[in-house]
């Protein structure tokens, strides 16, 4: 394996996160500032932290759910019920260049942390947060996890078979593509600030950010008249087969290829033809055009089909992707267990204190050729003294007497 050591990019060396966020939505956000330099302080409870922490019933360690969302963070945990542990998160607000969270609706305004509060200790906050629906929605108040938000979002409504019901997307959209949504934000007031010297107030919803990323969607919509259709795994905008999934040696639940040919280059039809060894169709009248070959859909199905069938998914992307667009689907374990990712740093290996060897995805963006550095999630309350200390100046007599208090916890 190629060894390449990380480097730090150091983009947000000296940004200092105030990180009250939970689960997904909000830590994924919050991760790639830390992956990327920032200071990130994640304030959780003396008890359980973050909830994410232990996901299933019998959970005695953290979650790889966990630590894939909190990676190059600091845990210090804080007692918000307490008059003191609420005055330390003020204080550090007066210290933090950016404040994050997505507690349920109303709940941090209820703690005497929101915007209105904050940006007077500290004008220059840049103050984010993430909710299931957004101010001035009629659902405003309702509870929101990802599946929640693409359902509501019209994700679910384009997905799955055409004949079947709506089905969710697998990546978390309604979380961590929110998350991203709301990180471009931030870096762009931090930027706005520096020119200013102000803060702002950012506020995204889940269910406003799927709509975002369902655009081609609203195209078909616009077309047409009528809602965008489920199509598979076809295109929904129709009109260039083929494009679709075929199925592959031997037969396993992920042994397909994709294959794609665009309206826009004519020519990937003919190539497509020669790669699979059917030259002889060129030319033939049904499939000369896009409008012939919308019509004899089913029958290029099977020709391509006739030739994917009898070899393994990897031999079909080799041999179709040097005419056409073209890829294997590859599952978790496969792409967990390729060298090549964490050959160029995009799967490392952490070594955690509990969990031990743990492989994870991580920010695929390189820098000058490097990828960012990863470093294990924190223990619950692992960095409390030293945040304490590297933000307000507290000391370790204080400090004890903190977690004497129950204030907080190490």
């Amino acid at each position: 394996m190629t060894n390449i050591t990380p480097m730090a990019p150091g983009c947000l060396k000296g940004i200092r996160v105030l990180d009250l966020t939970q689960f997904e939505a909000g830590t994924s956000c919050t991760q790639v500032m830390a992956w990327l330099g920032a200071d990130v302080a994640k304030v959780e409870n003396c008890t359980v932290g973050d909830p994410g922490r232990r996901l299933g019933p019998n959970n005695k360690v953290d979650d790889p759910y966990f630590l894939n969302y909190n990676s190059n963070k600091r845990s210090i945990t804080v007692n918000l019920k307490n008059p003191r542990g609420l005055e330390i998160v003020k204080e550090m607000a007066k210290k933090a260049d950016v404040f994050m969270e997505n507690f349920a609706p109303g709940a941090i305004e209820r703690l005497g942390l929101g915007y209105d509060v904050l940006s007077k200790i500290n004008p220059g906050i840049v103050y984010g947060q993430v909710k299931g629906f957004g101010e001035g929605s009629p659902y405003a108040k309702n509870l929101a996890f990802d599946m929640i938000a693409q359902a509501c979002g019209g994700t679910m409504s384009i997905t799955g078979d055409p004949k079947g019901p709506p089905a969710k997307p697998g990546p978390t959209l309604g979380d961590t593509g929110t998350g991203m949504l709301m990180l471009i934000s931030i870096l762009s007031a931090l930027i706005q600030r520096a020119q200013t010297g102000k803060g702002v107030h950012l506020q995204v919803a889940m269910q406003d950010a799927m709509l975002h990323y369902i655009r081609n969607s609203f195209g078909i919509t616009a077309k047409t008249g009528k809602p965008a259709p489920r199509a598979g795994a076809a295109s929904n905008s129709g009109g260039n087969p083929p494009c679709n999934i075929y199925p592959c040696a031997p037969g396993g639940p992920n042994d397909y290829v994709y294959v794609y040919t665009s309206r826009g280059n004519p020519e990937h039809w003919p190539r497509l033809l020669e790669a699979i060894g059917r030259k002889d169709l060129i030319g033939d009248p049904r499939f000369d055009t896009q409008a012939a070959r919308v019509e004899h859909e089913a029958e290029i199905d099977a020709i391509i089909t006739e030739f994917t069938s009898k070899r393994d998914k990897y031999e079909c992307m080799r041999v179709i992707g040097a005419a056409v667009p073209a890829g294997a689907v590859r599952d978790t374990l496969e792409l967990m267990n390729d060298p090549n990712f964490e050959e160029r740093g995009i799967i490392q290996t952490i070594d955690h204190p509990t969990n031990g060897k743990f492989r994870m995805a991580t920010w695929p963006v390189r820098f000058n050729g490097k990828p960012v550095p990863v470093k294990p999630a924190p223990l619950l309350g692992a960095n409390s003294d030293e945040v304490l200390k590297d933000w307000l100046g507290i000391g370790a007599e204080e400090a004890a007497k903190l977690r004497a208090d129950k204030i907080t916890s190490a």
